[in-house]
Formats: C-alpha cells, sequence, structure tokens
C-alpha cells in the first residue's frame, strides 16, 4: 500500500519485517514517510482490540521508533472500522482474568518514554483502552464517523475517573465520560479534545500535514517542548491514588468477570454489585483510604 499526502508515492510494509529482513502480514503494520512512520493497528476483523499479540508488537514498534535516528514523528492510526476497541474480551475470558495480558517488554508509549511526538489517527470507533492510546498521543486527528467512549464504568465497576481531569475537561463533560457515555467526533473537537475534524479521504494527508510542520522545528526545540508539555499535565495526586485503589476494592469480585461472559453470550450483564447490601453506603474515604 502507498499513500499520497503531499510526499508523493512512498513505499509502505512492517517496520519489524523491514529491520528483519521479513516480509509478512502482521497485527501492526507500519510506513515510513522519509522521517515519519505510519503504524497502523490492523485487526479489522475485531476493530483492533488489543489482544497479547497486538500489545506485544506495539511495544516492539515503538521501541523501534524510539531508537531509530532516522525517525521523529509517528502517527497513530488503525484499519478498517475500527481505531481500536480496546480489550480483547475474548481473550480476557479465555485466560480468566480482565484487563488483558501485558507485554513481556515496556510499551515506551504506554510508559511515557518515548521521547518522540505521536499524532492520533482516528480513524473509527476508539473505546476503552482504544480511548487511552489515543489520550496517550501529544495532537489528535479524527474522521468526523470516529466515535469515543471511555468504557471503564460498563467493565470495571469504577468509572474513568481520571481521564477528563487529564484532559483538562469541564467537571460535568469530565463526569459524562466518566459514567461511559459515547461522544461523537464532532463533539469531542467542540470541547477541545482534538485538534482536527475531517472527512476520512483526509485524514491521514491531514496527520502527515502536522507531521510535516513539526520537522520544520528545530530537533531539541521540539524535543524538549514535548517533554514539558507532557510533564505539565493535569495527573491525580497520590492521595487520590491511594482513595481509586480503595474504591475499585469496594465490589463484588465476580462482576469483574460478568461483562466479558455477557459479552461473548450475548446477553445483558447481571452484576451483584456488593457482597453485602449495606456495603454501598460505606465507600472509602481519603481519610479512611490513606492512614
Amino acid at each position: 500500500m502507498s499513500l499520497i499526502g503531499g510526499l508523493g508515492m512512498v513505499a509502505s510494509g512492517d517496520l519489524h519485517s523491514q529491520l528483519c529482513g521479513e516480509q509478512h502480514m502482521a497485527v501492526v503494520e507500519t510506513e515510513r514517510h522519509g522521517q515519519i512512520v505510519v503504524v497502523r493497528m490492523n485487526r479489522p476483523e475485531r476493530l483492533n482490540a488489543l489482544n497479547h499479540e497486538m500489545r506485544t508488537r506495539l511495544a516492539e514498534t515503538w521501541t523501534e521508533f524510539r531508537h531509530d535516528d532516522g525517525l521523529d514523528v509517528a502517527i497513530f492510526t488503525g484499519t478498517g472500522r475500527g481505531f481500536c476497541a480496546g480489550e480483547d474480551m475474548k481473550e480476557s475470558l479465555q485466560r480468566g482474568a480482565p484487563g488483558g495480558q501485558r507485554p513481556a517488554i515496556e510499551d515506551p508509549f504506554m510508559s511515557g518514554a518515548l521521547e518522540k511526538p505521536v499524532i492520533a489517527a482516528v480513524n473509527g470507533y476508539a473505546m476503552g483502552g482504544g480511548f487511552m492510546l489515543v489520550e496517550r498521543s501529544d495532537l489528535r486527528v479524527a474522521a468526523r464517523e470516529a466515535v469515543f467512549e471511555v468504557s471503564e464504568a460498563k467493565r470495571w465497576l469504577l468509572g474513568g475517573y481520571n481521564h477528563g481531569h487529564l484532559a483538562n475537561l469541564p467537571y460535568p463533560i469530565a463526569m459524562e465520560m466518566a459514567l461511559g457515555f459515547r461522544f461523537t467526533a464532532e463533539r469531542f473537537y467542540e470541547v477541545g479534545f482534538l485538534n482536527r475534524l475531517v472527512e476520512a479521504d483526509q485524514l491521514i494527508p491531514s496527520a502527515l500535514a502536522m507531521a510535516e510542520h513539526l520537522l520544520t522545528l528545530p530537533p531539541a526545540s521540539r524535543v524538549n517542548t514535548v517533554h514539558m508539555m507532557r510533564q505539565m499535565r493535569p495527573t491525580p495526586g497520590a492521595e487520590m491514588q491511594g482513595l481509586a485503589a480503595a474504591v475499585r476494592e469496594h465490589r463484588a469480585k465476580r462482576d469483574l468477570m460478568e461483562p466479558r461472559g455477557s459479552f461473548a453470550e450475548r446477553r445483558s450483564p447481571n452484576f451483584r454489585g456488593w457482597h453485602k447490601t449495606h456495603h454501598r453506603y460505606r465507600s472509602p474515604s481519603l481519610d479512611t483510604a490513606n492512614t
């Protein structure tokens, strides 16, 4: 495949395959455009859900990008109707544990160790863990058809309390996100979560244009500015993180796997909520959680 976006015709392929001298279809594909790399999740039949293989390949790809002196900017996108549907719940059911199996190696994109800017080009559904991938990016372009959802409230029993805070969004919008409401790309553009809103056929060209602008900046200026901007992002303090850990334990543990089971069986979930009914009125507080 090749793309035309003001850069002319360029060859594409899998970055790992190029480095290792192999060619094969992969769950993560890459295309080099000079100093720019397009990283594309490629499980369209599963809306690019994050199974263990994809998590591992992403970790490898981001590590290769980080250490490649010829690459300075990445564009992160997906194949098909989905950017990323998040956790592969069928795999979680097979493992008998929620959340997905983490790769054996560090993923510098997720850990924050990646010093180079990443532009998310959101082509479709960005749900749960897929939304979190968008959240980790530095700049964001979305097709008008894209749909976003913080899914934790539907699966983890503690909603995504921190996502709206990280995005500097007003309290009621952050609450809407945390409670699992879906957002259109247009709505997210209006509240400032997205930089660009474009037609689907302009998604990659628009992201490439943003990447080309970044390459006009002095290298140290680009790297240092991205670093400082990331350091200034809001984060929940230690007390809030302690409270969140306590709140996550405030539930019936069997309910963790219930959304996965109901998804696989195509039925409505049957949540228990708490082991004992009166526990619902005894949520942890900052005082009790941090003593």
